[in-house]
């Protein structure tokens, strides 16, 4: 299968009996200030200018915080494989919630779906009268997907009502690059805490087209690269620099085997690396045992450095999701923070190869990202640990409300790789078989640097005697709150053992 890139950017996709087109335009229906806590105003909207043919599948809301720049996908029934619609009217509505503000009233609705078909979303008015039923469509289950919550959006607050009401985003259960589910882009609510009851009578769109019609070619890939692609800042006293895999593999790597003691050369495409497999232990990589070649390959070489690009489905293909990889041959010592303490840590915390991103992460939208040459957003690499934020600052691993845990330092330096003019497509398996070459080093699977245990514990427990009495509460309590890999780590495996190398990008 080679995709043709037609339908990329088009705004609308087939998913087998029904198309879908993205809506972004929307009328206020009411604005919520009566929230739990802190949280700003929130407020909901109904999509607009539906073109003739295709129906709301339910509203649309968002914190007032940011700018308005959501989307909900509205429906419409293209081909009949069965003796049932795709799309139906619900056959009425449930009054889930209402508020009592002075101002204005509004009153969310659960569309009460056909058997053998779903509600999409949760439809908003601001009169008690119930809603029309020709305001949206219910979807024939078997087009659909299940759902979960995602982010709880806000809790709101209503003298009328002993509970308050929650808002969630929802999404597909099952998420990842071969799996179908699409996210309308609606929200779910109940005036409880139970968010998997929430969701028991919705659900998400399921792609059954197999063609993949809406993902870009390979020439939409670089054009996107080259326009989008983020610049990487390295800390200003970053030792440990990135570089390219080949440089590594020229410059001294070594592959190691349980069943002898002296590492071989690894031929700089890494062609003599064994694939396939999985990680058995048999192999890994580490750097050679001479000091001086030892310390060379860890400094890096950032001239050679480059991102390396998997490109996968995202969301069904109704997203395309461009997942970048940078390699750092090393990892420097930790930062390990205490109160208003700073210790440098001399061997806690190190990888003999990084090779992937921490088993965190965030997802930001665009109006919380810094840009350069307008639309590329920049990514900062902590010092040593390597990890990406998207600001410069102090970010802490471990307890923020104590001020307990590992340090990562991140800020704008001359140390920059950019990415819109230095990257390889390694993957994108959904263009078909011989589309893009895989490097050979993409199909190690083992570990890319050796076990190794640190005495961090006891490092640690030393420390301890330097804190301030109103810290020292528990020696035990405050070692668990560093994270475990200072007491020792596996070799970190290659970009296709990782989970989100077919699966979604997990915070």
């Amino acid at each position: 299968m080679i995709c043709s890139g037609n339908g990329f950017a088009g705004g609308r996709i087939r998913l087998g009996e029904i198309e879908v087109l993205q809506i972004t335009k929307f009328e206020r229906i009411w604005r919520c200030t009566q929230l739990a806590g802190k949280a700003q105003p929130f407020t909901f909207y109904r999509p607009l200018e539906i073109p003739d043919g295709f129906f709301s599948l339910g509203h649309y809301c968002q914190s007032n915080g940011q700018p308005l720049r959501g989307y909900v996908l509205v429906a419409r029934e293209m081909t009949r494989e069965s003796e049932s619609p795709a799309l139906k009217k619900p056959l009425d509505y449930t009054l889930v919630w209402s508020s009592d503000s002075h101002d204005e009233c509004a009153y969310f609705w659960l569309p009460n779906p056909p058997t053998g078909y779903k509600a999409m979303g949760v439809v908003v008015t601001s009169t008690p009268k119930e809603p029309e039923v020709e305001q949206v469509r219910c979807v024939r289950t078997d087009l659909t997907e299940p759902c979960e919550t995602s982010n709880l959006l806000v809790t709101m607050k209503s003298k009328s009502s002993k509970d308050p009401l929650q808002i969630w985003n929802i999404q597909p259960c099952d998420r990842g690059m071969l799996c179908k589910g699409v996210s309308v882009g609606t929200f779910v609510c109940g005036a409880y805490f139970d968010s998997e009851e929430v969701v028991e009578n919705i659900g998400c769109l399921k792609n059954l087209d197999s063609t993949l019609h809406a993902m870009p070619n390979l020439n939409q890939i670089h054009a996107l690269i080259e326009h989008y692609g983020p610049t990487v800042y390295f800390h200003p006293d970053e030792t440990y620099m990135p570089s390219s895999v080949q440089w590594f593999f020229k410059n001294g790597a070594l592959l190691y085997s349980a069943n002898g003691k002296k590492g071989s050369a690894i031929d700089y495409q890494g062609s003599n690396l064994p694939s396939g497999g999985t990680n058995d232990g048999a192999f890994w990589i580490d750097l050679p045992s001479d000091n001086d070649a030892k310390n060379y390959l860890k400094k890096g070489d950032i001239e050679s450095s480059e991102l390396y690009v998997h490109v996968k489905p995202a969301l069904g293909g109704s997203f395309t999701d461009i997942a970048m990889w940078v390699f750092c041959p090393f990892n420097g010592p930790a930062t390990l923070k205490v109160a208003l303490m700073n210790i440098e840590m001399s061997k806690i915390g190190e990888h003999s190869v990084f090779f992937s991103q921490h088993s965190g992460g965030e997802w930001l939208d665009a109006s919380d990202l810094e840009f350069i040459k307008d639309n590329k957003p920049i990514v900062y690499s902590s010092k040593h640990g390597h990890a990406s934020y998207p600001h410069p600052g102090t970010y802490l691993q471990g307890s923020s409300k104590l001020g307990i845990g590992v340090r990562n330092d991140a800020a704008r330096s001359e140390f920059v790789v950019d990415s819109s003019t230095r990257y390889q497509i390694v993957a994108a398996e959904y263009l078909g078989n011989g589309a893009v070459k895989e490097p050979c080093w993409l199909q190690y699977m083992r570990e890319w640097g050796p076990s190794i245990v640190y005495d961090g514990r006891s490092e640690i427990e030393k420390l301890i005697d330097m804190l301030p009495m109103f810290v020292r509460f528990s020696v035990e309590n405050l070692i668990d709150l560093f994270p475990t890999e200072l007491y020792g780590e596996e070799g970190p495996t290659g970009p296709k053992e990782k989970e989100n190398w077919l699966g979604d990008e997990y915070c």
